[in-house]
């Protein structure tokens, strides 16, 4: 049941004030023990935290069931009173917790992390957590469950264009099994929030549609029945809960220096006399000294993902990358009608051709408008529940403009699929500000993150089939414009109905009949190819650069005049490529690499790739150079 109580029993009232003071001893404790953490709104949020544990579908012993409600604490520094209220319901060991937090071997981090029991999102960065459990609401429409979301917050983060972002998108497909508590204590880093940016939050929420509730957040009588209006009435609320950092210790109250200030020694042992709780911290000491320097065992949530893959088509003409992309996903969909599988667009339906599949199935489509870091975390965490999930925007939006929700994707270990439109100068008269050229080495940042660069149509629609047939996070990029379709040297399609994905794998597209070697990938390969031939050189194709294994290439690059030609910035596929060269005892003739070395013009792609070297004309004429 979630918060089945008319009103708070007055005996439960008082055994949730009884865990509220050892939650609170608990939080000193293990700030003072680590030497570092976040006491302060920890205190103020505690009331929030077990209330919230307690009175929702969440049952300690069985905290990996699907169907139990989700929790995202958006202001993820406040991780001490999270694991303390997660102790006195039961859900951890409190011995583990005060002797290991935020120390390197522990689970129990400096911020919340995923995986752990009542933990939903890895967080830390403000501002993202209303996205992440919007996206998680949203994901019922497609998983068939039956839970709520409660997203923790501080006053601070509202100050945040995102959080504005998610409030819209979640007013828009109506929520309703979505609920925020704000701690509302007024307090930041620097000093009062209220001073550093006034931000009208009961009135932005109400602007945007959300029902929102004040109340004392201290009082666990008046928080529950806010809390429990807000669940049950079939709107997105929010719960404007007004605290007070450092709340039950006199010395702390109101005191912004112990928002990530330990207490010390002196005051660990005022303060816990003052709550009437023993100090036993020297025994946790003592045994945090024995810890092993090791690397923690971290969960990481997945799912079986079990779709028909289908079979690939085959183009025979000139296509565009991302029309093969948009006519395999809508493919999917129809092949796996009862499978969760959703795309969310950012104004750009026909651009990133995922216009096809709202012609036919609208209601597989999340349409965030222009807001992308929003759209990025909602796709995220929607693909970590259970839906197979697309996150379509041109590249420069997909990889630069939402770098740091795509790696927060990354580290909670999402199941998300990027497509990444327009990527490269082939982009064309859209100019500098549009020419995506950080598609491949950005995402390196993303660790786990498979990059896939499709050589021409018939690729990019078997990346996705390969992409969304398994667990994992993937970024498909590919220009904007029409290329040639890649074929065997008797005119064949390369990329045929025999060909398997495998990002293990280069492909060898033509092997040498000289001492010169191209490698290249993405929208230049058609080109490369066109004037490898000309002159007798091997094609190599490299679809998957941040994974592909080089031992399969020795024979064929060692010894040779190389040349790596890409439609990226100058450290890219070359720098990737040379480091295994390197690494694996691969000594070229001679190594010439032309790439993207400065913002580059508006006009027609094709004459931008001549003025870059890129176009078949411009690779032959450096072949022949080597």
């Amino acid at each position: 049941m979630r918060f089945e109580y008319d009103e708070l029993p007055k005996e439960l009232e008082k055994e949730l004030k009884e865990k509220a003071k050892f939650a609170r001893a608990d939080i000193l404790k293990m700030t003072n023990i680590a030497k570092s953490g976040h006491p302060g709104g920890s205190m103020s949020s505690i009331e929030i935290f077990l209330t919230v544990y307690t009175f929702a579908n969440f049952d300690p012993k069985n905290p990996d069931d699907p169907n139990r409600d989700k929790f995202v604490i958006s202001h993820g520094h406040t991780s001490p009173g999270v694991y303390s209220a997660l102790i006195q319901v039961g859900a951890i060991d409190r011995e583990e917790v005060l002797t290991s937090f935020r120390h390197v071997s522990s689970r129990f981090e400096g911020h919340v992390t995923r995986g752990l029991p009542g933990i939903d999102w890895t967080t830390g960065n403000l501002g993202q957590g209303l996205s992440a459990g919007l996206g998680m609401a949203l994901a019922t429409r497609y998983n068939g469950r039956d839970y709520h979301v409660f997203v923790m917050m501080s006053d601070a983060e509202q100050n945040k264009g995102q959080v504005a972002e998610a409030r819209r998108l979640a007013v828009k497909y109506n929520t309703e099994n979505l609920t925020v508590v704000v701690d509302y204590n007024d307090a930041q880093i620097s000093g009062k929030a209220s001073n550093i940016m006034k931000v009208n939050i009961k009135e932005e929420y109400e602007a945007a549609g959300w029902k929102v509730y004040e109340t004392d957040g201290h009082d666990f009588s008046l928080l529950y029945s806010a809390i429990k209006k807000a669940v049950e009435d079939g709107s997105p609320s929010v719960v404007l809960a007004r605290t007070k950092i450092g709340k039950g210790i006199s010395f702390m109250e109101d005191q912004v220096k112990y928002h990530g200030k330990p207490l010390s020694d002196e005051e660990l042992e005022k303060a816990l006399k003052e709550l009437g709780v023993e100090n036993d911290t020297e025994k946790f000491k003592e045994k945090r000294k024995k810890l092993p320097i090791k690397k923690p065992s971290r969960v990481k949530k997945e799912y079986e993902v079990n779709i028909d893959a289908g079979e690939p088509f085959v183009y025979e003409k000139d296509m565009d990358g991302r029309g093969a992309i948009g006519k395999a996903i809508l493919d999917l969909v129809k092949r796996n009608p009862n499978s969760p599988i959703a795309a969310v667009d950012c104004d750009l339906l026909e651009s990133v051709r995922f216009n096809w599949l709202a012609e036919e199935f609208l209601e597989r489509i999340i349409e965030a408008g222009v807001a992308e870091q929003n759209a990025a975390t909602v796709a995220g965490a929607m693909s970590a529940e259970g839906v197979i999930t697309f996150f379509g925007d041109f590249g420069v939006f997909a990889v630069d403009e939402t770098f740091n929700n795509q790696r927060l994707n990354a580290m909670n270990h999402t199941n998300l699929k990027v497509i990444a439109t327009h990527c490269g100068t082939n982009v064309g008269e859209d100019g500098k500000t549009h020419h995506a050229l950080f598609y491949l080495t950005g995402v390196a940042n993303w660790f786990g993150f498979e990059v896939i660069v499709p050589s021409d149509a018939n690729q990019a629609d078997r990346a996705v089939r390969y992409a969304a047939s398994r667990y994992g996070n993937f970024l498909i990029s590919v220009g904007r414009s029409k290329l040639p379709i890649i074929k065997k040297e008797d005119g064949r399609v390369f990329y045929d109905e025999n060909y398997t994905m495998d990002c293990k794998r280069a492909d060898i597209i033509r092997k040498p009949k000289s001492d010169r070697v191209v490698v290249s990938m993405g929208s230049v390969v058609p080109f490369a190819v066109e004037a490898a031939d000309e002159v007798g050189a091997g094609t190599v194709a490299i679809p998957c650069p941040l994974s592909f294994e080089i031992e399969s290439l020795k024979d064929l690059l060692n010894g040779k005049k190389i040349l790596v030609v890409e439609d990226h910035n100058w450290f890219g596929l070359g720098a990737l490529l040379a480091y295994k060269m390197v690494s694996a005892g691969i000594v070229p003739k001679r190594f010439e690499h032309v790439a993207i070395r400065e913002f580059t013009e508006s006009g027609n792609w094709k004459d931008i790739y001549k003025l870059h070297g890129l176009s078949k004309g411009k690779i032959k004429e450096k072949l022949e150079s080597l």
